[in-house]
């Protein structure tokens, strides 16, 4: 049994992301889902129905509810600055799905509104809290592996047609920012840059080769870290039939693979070779973006729960998700430019 009131949750957006919100929130003690909003009528209607809540499709009349404490923004990526300003002026806190934004301006505006409002705002990368991921963090962080070498991530997934097709803005640039890097590729991409440190320049080259979309369904960079390590990054959404998602990281003592978020190699000089998988927490969505399970948003959305009763940060906070979303759109410009970019 809870020791406080459950805190009101309030979904905008009712694709599918948004039912893996819901699905979290219902199945935690510390949470309630009041309502959720859609763009429209029909849709709330509908929307109503699935999730059992009330349903609005005018932003002003959901955000005047009392009982919404926080915000979970699940529109398409371009379209979160404008619900998350609007609910942040009304006092309520935000917790949004990955990436922040589509471009670093639009990202800054959210988090200087959020500070302003005096509101908290956290990024959905559900994929730190798995047990492997944080295995190896405490590796890197207690020194096993020495220092940082080289980091890779390998994110060379597929996505059927229709994954595109039965959606106005997947595969866009104002809707999406991009495709298999901004969307799929950006979960490990963060988990790169958590470990690896600040990226300081990056030459990537992008290429729509299979998909009928606008941004890239592959993808390959080359990453400079400020602390001297190298890195390099593959991605796309035409690699059939898509393969687990892999962080390899090295350093001058041993190296730690995961696969699909379980460690597959653990080898460290001086020590016995250790794979401890762990339990698959959270599935991999390298054929299927719905392949995923709704735990570990559970986890994530329990620890906003607790920045907001303990006035603490949450697990991935507004800039920590600006570091993945301005790398990937260096690797875009250095594409376009055919450059060397160097990142602020």
């Amino acid at each position: 049994m809870t020791k406080h009131k459950p805190l009101g949750f309030g979904i905008i957006g009712t694709g599918a992301i948004a039912g893996m919100h819901a699905a979290a929130i219902n199945a935690s003690e510390e949470t309630e889902l009041v309502a959720v909003l859609s763009s429209t009528e029909a849709r709330a209607k509908l929307a109503e129905e699935k999730f059992n809540v009330p349903a609005d499709h005018d932003i002003d009349l959901f955000l005047s509810r009392k009982d919404i404490d926080v915000v979970c923004i699940c529109t398409h990526s371009g379209n979160h600055l404008e619900p998350a300003i609007a609910a942040a002026n009304v006092g309520k806190h935000i917790l949004l799905e990955k990436p922040i934004e589509v471009s670093t301006e639009r990202a800054d505006e959210l988090i200087n509104s959020c500070e302003k409002a005096g509101v908290k705002l956290g990024v959905i990368f559900q994929n730190r809290l798995k047990p492997g991921y944080l295995k190896l963090k405490e590796a890197v962080q207690s020194g096993k592996i020495g220092k940082l070498l080289m980091g890779t991530a390998a994110i060379n997934w597929y996505r059927d047609p229709s994954d595109y097709s039965s959606s106005s803005w997947k595969g866009t640039k104002d809707g999406d920012g991009g495709a298999a890097l901004i969307n799929q590729g950006v979960h490990t991409i963060d988990l790169l840059l958590d470990i690896m440190g600040d990226a300081e320049a990056v030459y990537g080259q992008v290429k729509t080769m299979v998909h009928k979309i606008e941004g890239e369904d592959l993808a390959t960079a080359i990453v400079n870290f400020k602390n001297g390590a190298l890195g390099t990054i593959t991605g796309g959404t035409s690699l059939y039939p898509g393969n687990p998602e892999r962080l390899e990281i090295y350093g001058e003592k041993g190296n730690i693979i995961l696969e699909g978020g379980k460690i597959v190699a653990w080898n460290i000089k001086d020590e016995e070779s250790e794979v401890n998988a762990g339990t698959d927490i959270g599935g991999s969505g390298a054929s299927d973006p719905m392949a995923i399970d709704f735990r570990l948003h559970q986890i994530q959305i329990e620890d906003m729960v607790e920045a907001i009763r303990n006035n603490s940060k949450p697990v991935v906070t507004g800039q920590d998700a600006k570091r993945s979303l301005a790398l990937i759109l260096g690797i875009y410009q250095s594409s376009m430019e055919n450059k060397k970019v160097n990142l602020k």
